[in-house]
């Protein structure tokens, strides 16, 4: 690094100086916190993405939102080279460079990190970063913080890509990497060609009738809501009314949005007994998360919700259809049986799990957060992953999209039109719908629309594949969450010991009982999930485990 790149570090980030007594991590989400004081921090994540594409020498992406937070909450995460999250090996770094207390340590950090791993500053290389920012009042003078910290490394390029989804950032990141083009255009153009292909390959005696076409979402008041109003204007086949856009003064997440409605079970601002029986759907704030939901009758606030464990095993239906179709057909030489996985967190609501295992499905488990989930997922030729908040995908092999289009090829050649040929073209359309950067409520809406189209299902038929168990979720303050050790994908606490076996004691004492804890990753408390076959029956269970925390780990508290 020359003395013109030192300069310009300290220059620039002597304008940011951190908030006194601020400590922030990087998590899942990436950063994030009550906008007021992440200014310093967003300049920050700027220079790093700025290093993390020199490393990768690509396009690196870096998304200014807080999802489901209020409104008054802003935060920054980075989309990696293939339009995932920021590699786990990188977060540390991101911790100390957040909380660095001044200009010269800042700079000592990047000099020191940049020569652990070998990046250059010799100008062979600039750095390239996408930049977007969702509906927040906040985004737009972050986003000029997070612009100055790009541009503190010598030579970066910065490209804003205006107000998106967080899906359509990553979206457009792994697109940028792949070669291809890579504006909201081109994002839309796909999703819809693809939807179209599904809808126009759908069995006639399977279509549903006309009043089944309509559908209304609810927007959160976010920026999910202003693309849907896009989307629906080149829209054909499909009715959508969207709620809650951000055009009627609502604010964003408040009362509404996909973490609401999934939580609450509630109808979100806007529904009521109009829309009974009519399917819904509700996005988050930035359009990472999607679920389903009907207004029963006789109902003034209740829903019947349609999580993502459910759009999960919706789309596990299909896909499985698809490959058994092109599985009966076993002659010649280019023919290959795909593995097909399913990935679950502990958190999954066992009747889901054991209506995906009675499908033949083979289903596994990773600890709670989406990077484990992608990360296992990919390991398959086909990998489908939704957590029940709606956030999910599906993934679909380099090798095994290869083969499909070689297929294609085959079949197209010798007997276009057959139910083989249909089968590999649903599943090419698939790949090219679903945004298998990231979870996404704008392509994952699309697919569960035509799958329930191609179906012939209602709302109400989908929702009764299988009848959830009962569950309850609590929280346990503790002193120090970290006395707290889990394994197996956090279904098994090993420290404090003989804890688990003390839960496995009540776990006993109810039908179809399943417990398990885990530390918070943010806050002091022990989070206690339990399931069991009546609603009294996991209240009673939850609470015991939560009153065993308290005994095993001391001055707790808990409702």
């Amino acid at each position: 690094m020359d003395d013109k790149q030192r300069s310009l570090l300290l220059e620039s980030s002597s304008r940011f100086p951190p908030p006194p007594g601020a400590k922030l991590s990087y998590g899942t989400a990436g950063f994030r916190a009550d906008a007021l004081i992440l200014q310093s921090t967003v300049f920050r994540v700027g220079i790093l993405a700025a290093l993390r594409s020199l490393k990768t020498q690509s396009v690196i992406g870096l998304m200014i939102t807080a999802s489901h937070n209020k409104v008054s909450d802003n935060g920054i995460k980075i989309a990696d080279p293939c339009g995932g999250m920021l590699s786990q090996d990188w977060e540390p770094f991101a911790d100390e460079l957040a909380n660095a207390p001044d200009p010269q340590t800042l700079l000592s950090l990047i000099i020191e990190f940049a020569k652990k791993e070998k990046i250059s500053f010799d100008g062979a290389f600039s750095a390239e970063i996408l930049l977007g920012r969702d509906t927040r009042p906040s985004g737009e003078s972050l986003l000029e913080a997070a612009k100055q910290g790009i541009n503190s490394i010598v030579g970066a390029v910065v490209h804003d890509m205006g107000i998106l989804t967080t899906p359509q950032l990553h979206w457009m990141v792994r697109a940028r990497n792949k070669g291809l083009k890579a504006t909201e255009a081109d994002y839309f153009g796909q999703l819809l060609s693809s939807f179209r292909c599904i809808m126009d390959l759908i069995p006639n005696e399977r279509k549903i009738n006309e009043i089944e076409d309509r559908l209304i979402v609810d927007g959160a008041n976010g920026v999910g809501g202003e693309k849907l109003e896009a989307v629906k204007k080149m829209l054909s086949g499909l009715v959508i009314e969207v709620l809650n856009s951000g055009k009627e003064g609502g604010i964003l997440n408040e009362g509404v949005g996909a973490d609401f409605v999934q939580k609450e079970k509630v109808v979100p601002h806007g529904f009521g007994s109009n829309h009974e029986g009519i399917r819904c759907a509700s996005l988050d704030g930035d359009a990472d998360r999607l679920v389903y939901f009907s207004v029963p009758s006789n109902s003034s606030s209740k829903i019947d919700l349609v999580d993502g464990d459910k759009i999960l095993s919706l789309f596990a239906v299909f896909i499985k259809e698809q490959l058994s179709i092109l599985e009966g057909d076993m002659k010649g030489n280019n023919n290959y049986k795909a593995r097909l996985g399913v990935v679950q967190t502990a958190y999954a609501n066992g009747a889901s799990t054991d209506y995906l295992k009675h499908l033949g499905l083979e289903v596994v488990f990773t600890p709670t957060g989406v990077k484990y989930l992608h990360t296992r997922a990919a390991q398959y030729d086909i990998g489908i992953y939704f957590e029940a908040n709606g956030h999910g995908t599906i993934l679909f092999s380099e090798h095994y999209l290869s083969w499909l289009e070689a297929k294609n090829n085959e079949l197209s050649s010798i007997s276009q039109g057959s139910e083989l040929q249909t089968a590999a073209l649903r599943l090419l359309a698939v790949s090219k719908l679903i945004n298998q950067a990231v979870g996404d409520a704008l392509s994952g809406l699309l697919l569960v629309e035509a799958i329930l189209q191609h179906m012939g299902w209602s709302i109400h038929r989908w929702s009764e594949l299988y009848q959830d168990l009962p569950s309850r979720q609590l929280k346990v303050k503790v002193v120090d969450r970290t006395a707290v050790v889990t394994a197996n994908a956090e279904t098994v606490v090993v420290r404090p010991p003989s804890l688990q076996e003390a839960i496995n004691a009540e776990i006993a004492k109810y039908t179809r009982g399943r417990s398990f804890i885990r530390p918070s990753g943010t806050e002091d408390v022990i989070r206690v999930y339990a399931e069991a076959s009546t609603q009294e029956e996991v209240d009673n269970l939850a609470n015991s485990v939560a009153e065993l925390v308290d005994q095993f780990l001391g001055g707790g508290s808990f409702p």
